[in-house]
């Protein structure tokens, strides 16, 4: 797992959440969602990337949810992802920025190209179109720092994931997009949750760019 992870960035986590555990964190994001602010606007400061989606942000998941914040600071998860990444991987202090729940459910949703300030994105698919020709597919470009690899068709590489499933994504050095929805009745759920190391505490991109 750690030779992938270095290789490529990316590391999928196929049925990370198991069917009982998936079942209580879909009733608890089912719960949060009504707390969730719809987002429709392009980032100038990452050459026009749109975002067409509904959020919802680390400080209030913290405040609303009791089992999101356990899950994000359990000692075992920490330790895995710590021995993939070969990283002392920790939790984010910030609280916006620890965890945040992303919705696309409206046809042409989608969450534009962009790179995370810090290094390690735990991704969990709380829903997922069941075809990828549906879109809501992950878009990225193993360590090539800069948005535009994902303009080259020989550095792109295309990731379908079901519900329960995870992936772990080095996420500031691997720039990351989802491909729009393509119908309507389609929704794409998932948890971001970010960590980072100990001597890597402090965001650096503008605040406006962090609203997803």
């Amino acid at each position: 797992m750690r030779e992938r992870f270095t290789a490529d960035g990316y590391l999928p986590l196929p049925g990370l959440i198991p069917p009982d555990a998936l079942a209580v964190l879909s009733d608890e994001v089912r719960r949060l969602a009504r707390l969730a602010v719809r987002r429709d606007f392009a980032m100038e400061c990452m050459d026009g990337s749109p975002r067409h989606m509904t959020t919802l942000g680390g400080k209030v998941i913290t405040e609303e949810s009791t089992l999101i914040p356990q899950l994000y600071e359990n000692e075992e998860l920490l330790a895995l992802l710590g021995a993939i990444a070969d990283l002392d991987a920790v939790p984010v202090r910030d609280p916006l920025e620890r965890h945040v729940i992303n919705m696309l459910h409206e046809p042409g949703d989608t969450h534009g190209a962009h790179t995370d300030d810090y290094p390690l994105a735990l991704v969990l698919f709380v829903q997922a179109p069941a075809d990828p020709a549906d879109g809501g597919l992950l878009e990225f470009a193993s360590h090539a720092h800069h948005l535009s690899a994902l303009r080259r068709t020989e550095a792109l590489r295309r990731a379908h994931h079901t519900p329960g499933d995870g992936y772990l994504l080095r996420s500031d050095t691997t720039p990351h997009r989802v491909t729009p929805l393509r119908r309507a009745g389609l929704r794409r759920t998932v948890l971001n949750c970010a960590y980072t190391t100990p001597d890597r505490q402090r965001a650096v991109t503008p605040s406006a760019a962090r609203l997803y």
